[in-house]
């Protein structure tokens, strides 16, 4: 974790503003904790300790909410309309939490504000991640793989046929 100094941070421009902003607002700039970098395999078996992670807009996380949601760690996110604001929240709907995928900045708001508040929605949620990671088809590595296969021969088989480049369907 960041000692607090930001003259040793990561991105000192970042932790100075986030913390000014949390103190305008009431917040006590030291209950912010900057995480260093360290290997894959020490990051995602640290997720597990936080309770919510606040996704980006305009452009979503796309591994790093993956990666989240592998390690335990429900993600809230803003859903946008152009394909970068718009993966966290398909990813939230492979794996059975769509209702962390909001369409508005005040439902976003609104949602953070409850699951800052509601011990009991938080733990339900990272319950229902848990076996969801294991049971949903963001994470079945053997489904997509014969899913990506069939489209390949889908798409294979239509330019041999002489038919037109079209949307392919692969049916779950």
């Amino acid at each position: 974790m960041s000692d607090g100094n930001p003259a040793t941070a990561a991105n000192p421009w970042a932790e100075v503003n986030l913390r000014r902003e949390a103190e305008k607002r009431g917040v006590d700039p030291a209950r912010i904790i900057f995480a260093e970098g360290m290997p894959v395999e020490q990051h995602l078996a640290r997720q597990h300790l936080a309770d919510l992670f606040l996704d980006t807009f305009n452009v979503n996380a796309h591994t790093t909410a993956s990666d989240a949601l592998w390690g335990g760690l429900p993600v809230l996110t803003r859903m946008g309309e152009g394909f970068a604001a718009r993966v966290a929240g398909s990813l939230l709907h492979a794996v059975g939490l769509p209702e962390l995928a909001t369409e508005s900045s005040d439902a976003y708001e609104a949602m953070a504000l409850e699951l800052a508040t509601d011990r009991a929605k938080i733990t339900y949620l990272k319950e229902r991640l848990a076996t969801n990671r294991l049971t949903t088809l963001l994470f079945d590595t053997d489904a997509f793989v014969r899913h990506i296969e069939a489209g390949y021969e889908a798409a294979y088989d239509r330019f041999f046929n002489g038919e037109a480049p079209a949307d392919i369907e692969i049916s779950a």
